[in-house]
């Protein structure tokens, strides 16, 4: 059954208005917001249905909250409601809307939440949660890379450690660049596409585990997850006369561990991460991942009153990278068995916080690909900012960002809070 967006927000309004008549401690905010986004390479492509333009939306979102005096209960919920221009549709989405409970050490919470693990600055790990890359390569403001997952939610604290369990019954993959918005190389040109998500079963059900304490100074965490590639794997039918991809999505394991701690002036961060893939574990098959072994090295530090600098190398390792290789179909390029990438961060504010300058660059330093992602954004009452920026792609087109190359943007955003 579908949920009227008007009805929605009468009923969060009056939910609203009847805690306030109660005397309980209800807050209900949100923001408008306006954010486009303009390709300017000039590009174009047959699948394009919205030619120079990546994005061009308004939303208004609504956020009710709710916890008891003592703290051991309460809610929370947040919903856009949106139009889409470019494609002249209006819609809701439900970002988060969850319960919590908490008895004694036990802390749960259930419903549709957003979880983030992990020390990396927008390089993810042992953060196997399902991320938006089609928002942020369109010039969406951060907040919307990460896609709120369905599940149930166990903290633990006792005096030694602390422990998180998240269940997820149903499978909520990436959401990627497609040829409908993004001007991309196809692979299997002609090709019809269908996918196939995990299916909704017990043996299905995606568990992710981390356990962390502080130990000598440092936030340590070990991790543990079983469950799927966010990615899909595509494939041909194994059926030549259906004459179509088949986008699956294999299984996964993930092992890892990260630490982070005071030092050299500023905060050092290292992760680590072994992707088992199940389903493969020679690496023979060249429509499933291989496993791999991912690291990362962090460094952020305060540059003067009012600048951060933070930098980041990271490598993946491809394992079993000659069976790879043997079994690689003809036409495809094969990828480094060590991938590596470094990554800066600065941004400085300024005239009181009101100006905020920001750069993020992604250089690929095996395949020589990059993205450059410059911001100003000016805050002009202490409701209403404006943002304006930029995603800048470069490389190969077997990069992962050089095949993004004809999508360079400009971006515009505005958002008033309440």
């Amino acid at each position: 059954m579908r949920i009227r967006p008007a009805l929605l927000v009468f009923s969060m309004v009056a939910t609203a208005q009847g805690a306030a008549a109660q005397g309980i401690d209800g807050l209900l905010h949100g923001f408008v917001q306006a954010n486009w986004s303009v390709r300017t390479t000039g590009a174009d492509s047959p699948g394009l249905q919205t030619k120079d333009f990546l994005l061009g939306e308004e939303r208004l979102q609504l956020e009710l909250e709710d916890y008891s005096a003592s703290g051991t209960a309460g809610f929370l919920a947040k919903i856009d409601f949106f139009h889409d221009a470019l494609a002249d549709r209006s819609d809701l989405e439900v970002r988060e809307a969850y319960v919590d409970a908490t008895i004694d050490r036990f802390s749960l919470r259930l419903g549709r939440q957003i979880v983030t693990w992990g020390v990396g600055d927008l390089i993810f790990i042992n953060d196997l949660f399902p991320k938006d890359y089609t928002a942020f390569f369109s010039g969406r403001p951060l907040q919307y890379l990460k896609i709120g997952v369905d599940a149930l939610k166990l903290d633990v604290v006792s005096g030694l450690a602390g422990a998180e369990v998240v269940l997820t019954p149903s499978f909520s993959p990436d959401r990627l660049p497609g040829p409908d918005r993004f001007v991309l190389a196809d692979p299997f040109p002609g090709l019809a596409r269908i996918e196939q998500r995990p299916e909704l079963r017990l043996a299905n059900i995606q568990v992710a585990g981390r356990v962390y304490h502080r130990l000598a100074g440092a936030d340590v965490s070990l991790y543990a997850s079983r469950g799927f590639h966010g990615s899909p794997a595509p494939q041909p039918d194994t059926d030549p006369a259906a004459a179509r991809v088949v986008l699956r999505f294999p299984r996964l394991n993930a092992y890892g561990a990260s630490l982070e701690r005071a030092g050299f002036g500023g905060v050092v961060s290292a992760e680590v991460g072994y992707y088992d893939s199940r389903e493969d574990p020679a690496g023979a098959d060249p429509w499933i991942p291989n496993s791999e072994i991912r690291a990362l090295l962090g460094y952020r530090r305060q540059i003067g009153a009012e600048g951060q600098l933070g930098l980041q190398y990271y490598a993946e390792w491809m394992q079993d990278h000659d069976a790879y290789v043997a079994n690689l179909v003809a036409g495809f390029e094969p990828r480094d068995e060590v991938r590596h990438v470094a990554t800066l961060r600065y941004t400085q504010q300024l005239a009181y916080q009101t100006w905020q300058l920001s750069l993020f660059l992604f250089a690929g330093l095996s395949e020589a690909d990059y993205l450059v992602i410059p911001e100003v954004r000016h805050r002009l009452t202490d409701e209403l900012w404006a943002a304006v920026g930029a995603n800048v792609f470069g490389g190969g087109s077997q990069d992962l960002f050089g095949a993004l190359d004809d999508n360079d943007n400009i971006f515009l955003t505005v958002r008033y809070g309440f």
